[in-house]
């Protein structure tokens, strides 16, 4: 397996403040530049996520893989969070409230974090705030607050609803100093409980948006060398893969989900294909000191740790990779329909050579959840 790793030019796509000019793109780009056309230069964040889904149509038409098409999504996903937060700080000079007191950093968590998007995410984000001397907590804090509030609010006035869980820089569980995360996540680990886990499942896939990047690049450094030596920890992730079956029955079948499902034969297959492979290799990158986020990137990096095979990880590259294209064509699908964008997909309309291929990829799915809960 080859383990070098070059950043792609479409990378840069949404890398800047404003968007791209679409009178730049070469011909050959005509889908992505008809998009951007429709979109505007300026439009309103409302506006520009409404346009997500024209966005990976474009990207369908030009034949981008579905991992690629989930990056990018992800990326404009980072665009939005950075506006809305640019948006949030000029209100608040405007207001009298000044230059932000001490540096911090605004985290995307979950899957934007991972740069793993799909279409319909809702919120997930943290802010880590540069340590200060607690007499001056009320006034700076104070100011972060005020920022977690109005950008939290502008992102779901513009489409990416507020997290229901609460996961948010607005509240106090979710910004935090730099020591005080520290410490956060030492006394997290220290201890196998099941809340703990959870929300820590959350917060260690993160990626900076807005702000110094340094002090995420502290914290990543942090959990790099606090996570192996956190087994009880570790053992309790491990149980926890269980919350989250894959979707096979006990004969390695194609089993349709039931909760929630809306209608029959409906497969969640973000909740019990995408996220059992993520959570799995997580569990695995942080017991053998993998600081990669991505999952495509933390296979390749499980290799050269003799965590996993070659073939293994190759395995669950290609079946991410096609999970995450079947999903997307189905919420492509929904929102044709006129319903929102899910998880859930339709065994009937899949071929039998679909289903087949399927049936596979959630094998090897299941074969990495067994893997990550052995003791290595």
């Amino acid at each position: 397996m080859r383990l070098l790793h070059r950043a792609s030019p479409w990378r840069s796509l949404f890398a800047a403040d404003r968007l791209p000019d679409p009178t730049t793109l070469p011909p050959l780009l005509s889908p992505l530049r008809e998009a951007l056309i429709e979109l505007g230069p300026s439009p309103s964040l409302a506006k520009a996520h409404a346009w997500q889904g024209r966005l990976d149509a474009a990207l369908q038409r030009l034949a981008l893989p579905a991992w690629r098409a989930s990056q990018l999504i992800s990326d404009h996903n980072v665009w939005l969070y950075r506006r809305a937060i640019q948006l949030s700080l000029n209100e608040m000079r405007a207001q009298g409230w000044g230059e932000p007191p001490v540096a911090f950093c605004v985290l995307l968590l979950g899957s934007g974090g991972r740069h793993e998007s799909l279409l319909g995410p809702d919120q997930d984000n943290a802010m880590i705030v540069a340590d200060y001397p607690d007499a001056r907590h009320t006034e700076i804090d104070g100011f972060f607050q005020s920022l977690g509030e109005r950008f939290t609010d502008r992102l779901d006035e513009g489409g990416i609803p507020l997290c229901h869980g609460h996961v948010m820089a607005r509240w106090p569980m979710w910004r935090k100093r730099l020591s005080e995360w520290r410490e956060q996540l030492s006394l997290w680990t220290q201890e196998r409980r099941v809340k703990r886990v959870q929300q820590s499942n959350i917060l260690l896939d993160f990626h900076a948006v807005h702000g110094d990047a340094g002090l995420a690049e502290a914290l990543s450094h942090h959990v790099e060398w606090l996570m192996p030596r956190a087994g009880l920890f570790l053992d309790e992730m491990a149980t926890l893969l269980d919350e989250l079956p894959v979707a096979l029955d006990r004969f390695g079948r194609l089993a349709p989900s039931d909760e929630g499902a809306p209608h029959d034969d409906a497969l969640n297959l973000k909740r019990q294909g995408v996220l059992p492979l993520v959570n799995a290799v997580r569990l695995l990158a942080l017991r053998h000191g993998v600081r990669e986020m991505e999952t495509r990137l933390r296979l390749p990096a499980l290799v050269s740790k003799e965590a996993l095979s070659a073939r293994q990880a190759r395995a669950g590259r290609m079946a991410l990779d096609r999970l995450q294209e079947r999903l997307l064509l189905a919420q492509q699908a929904s929102l044709k329909a006129g319903r929102g964008a899910d998880g859930w997909i339709d065994l009937a309309r899949l071929e039998d050579d679909e289903r087949l291929l399927l049936r596979h990829d959630l094998q090897t799915v299941r074969g990495l959840v067994r893997l990550a809960q052995e003791r290595r």
